[in-house]
């Protein structure tokens, strides 16, 4: 029994990819967004859709595209919601063996190919998470140190007090 913990799959086999390439768009099924967001520890996920293009390379597959989100989040400041969109590219080499072939021309090499078959959804999953902000702000707000300003507040008050008991006894 095989476990798949991406709650969104959409699986394309290396054999399918025809010489010319394939162009594939796809939007997560709304059964799957709550499932995402928890994965992603989001508030919410209202979208997240792909576009890629998938280019034989030898035995390989090279997907390029962008993975474009909606996200819930909570602003660290404020503690308010916030909606985030993620905008993240993709550019990824896949390769049915180890070493047959060059990664995406970053001297990476390139990704395993599990029985010939990639996840597009696994993928979007992934740079999704990527393309997060771990610590989203509401627009305008900052953080601000509080500052006494009546001067009472000295950290090294006691040791000053201690040090001028000890020098004078």
């Amino acid at each position: 029994m095989e476990t798949n913990q991406n709650p969104w799959s959409v699986p394309v086999a290396l054999d399918d990819v025809p010489e010319t390439g394939l162009h594939v768009e796809i939007d997560a099924p709304e059964s799957a967004l709550s499932d995402l967001a928890a994965l992603a520890n989001l508030r919410e996920l209202p979208r997240l859709s792909a576009a890629f293009d998938l280019a034989r390379r030898g035995a390989g597959v090279r997907v390029t595209g962008q993975v474009n989100a909606t996200v819930g989040q909570t602003c660290v400041i404020t503690l308010e919601p916030v909606e985030n969109n993620v905008e993240e590219s993709v550019d990824i080499t896949f390769s049915p063996a180890a070493g047959s072939q060059a990664g995406s021309g970053d001297g990476e090499p390139p990704e395993l190919v599990t029985d010939g078959v990639l996840d597009l959804g696994a993928i979007a999953t992934e740079f999704l998470l990527l393309g997060i902000d771990p610590y989203p702000r509401k627009p305008g707000a900052e953080f601000a140190t509080v500052k006494a300003d009546d001067g009472s507040a000295k950290p090294f008050a006691a040791l000053e007090a201690l040090k001028k008991r000890l020098g004078s006894g």
